[in-house]
């Protein structure tokens, strides 16, 4: 096999991804005033249920290392494929990070010698304003549903996310145990059925140490200090035992965010005492467990209704 044959498949992979067309919510709601403080909702497209009555919500917290050129439109084929299975889903939007502005490199001065002006580059996040979006958005979520997604059932939601969003959601899930003086603590565990985190950026150490996303978690928490100084506040593996049933999938051949991420992340969930499931996927990279396209999506959505029914 080519030396090129993982990058080239991780290539092909995403590029399938994200070939669907976007889909059309049926409803938009803001939970504040940032444009990017919004929710598509999704009616489920089939009958929820022989009984009938109201389908189970997943809110899905889309990925792409936090930064701003990925926004939840490339996520809406996979909401509108829960929706077909049968789920009403929340597709959350949230403040990503921007485009770094350039500096000087060492020497330049404009002359000949300079080494001139360092390309700005696309940030990972913006502290506060990720997380202060994703505890606003789960909060306000109950309201919003009643009003915008009459056919949901709240007392049913499961949070899901890839990659970045992964992490949102296993945060989302452990908001009780953040430290005291946490602007985004609630004080008793989120009314979840669970969370189904895809490719989870889940352990921040191990993601660091392997550089995931191009230093992603390090410009999340602003870095070196940042890192420091924030971690506890951001990092899932360290918000254990959450009390809520979790599941990882990770795909056996990421690339994006290696399995020693999630396993990481089950490890220490284990030693706080916690059982966090771990599904692993063979010949299964980054992208197909948000790809409709992918018999791994189908993976993703039976995880989801293991939990969620």
């Amino acid at each position: 096999m080519p030396d090129d044959a993982p990058e080239a498949r991780a290539a092909a992979e995403e590029a399938s991804a994200f070939s669907h067309p976007a889909v059309d919510p049926d409803a938009t709601a803001a939970y504040g005033a940032d444009p990017d403080q919004v929710i598509d909702f999704y009616a489920p497209r089939v009958g929820v249920s022989p009984g009938g009555g109201l389908a189970p919500l997943v809110v899905v917290l889309h990925g792409g290392a936090w930064r701003a050129r990925y926004d939840r439109r490339h996520a809406t084929p996979f909401a509108d494929f829960l929706a077909r299975r049968g789920f009403a889903v929340a597709n959350v939007e949230y403040r990503r990070g921007g485009v770094s502005l350039p500096t000087q490199g060492a020497g330049s001065g404009g002359g000949a010698g300079g080494a001139g002006p360092v390309a700005a580059g696309p940030v990972a996040g913006r502290w506060p304003d990720t997380f202060d979006d994703v505890a606003a958005a789960m909060d306000a979520l109950p309201g919003l549903v009643r009003e915008f997604l009459p056919q949901a059932d709240p007392r049913r939601m499961v949070v899901t996310g890839h990659s970045a969003g992964g992490h949102l959601a296993l945060w989302a899930a452990a908001r009780h145990l953040l430290p005291s003086d946490a602007a985004w603590r609630i004080d008793r565990p989120a009314p979840l059925r669970g969370v189904v985190a895809l490719a989870p950026i889940a352990d921040f150490t191990v993601a660091d140490k392997l550089d995931v996303c191009g230093g992603a978690v390090r410009q999340l928490l602003g870095g070196e200090e940042g890192f420091t100084t924030r971690v506890a506040y951001a990092d899932p593996a360290l918000l254990l035992p959450t009390g809520i049933a979790t599941t990882l999938v990770q795909g056996r051949t990421d690339t994006v965010v290696p399995q020693a991420v999630a396993e990481a992340y089950a490890d220490a969930a284990a030693k706080a005492g916690e059982v966090v499931g771990l599904t692993l996927l063979e010949d299964v990279g980054h992208f197909p467990l948000i790809d409709p396209a992918a018999d791994a999506c189908a993976v993703v959505a039976e995880e989801i209704a293991q939990l969620a029914w």
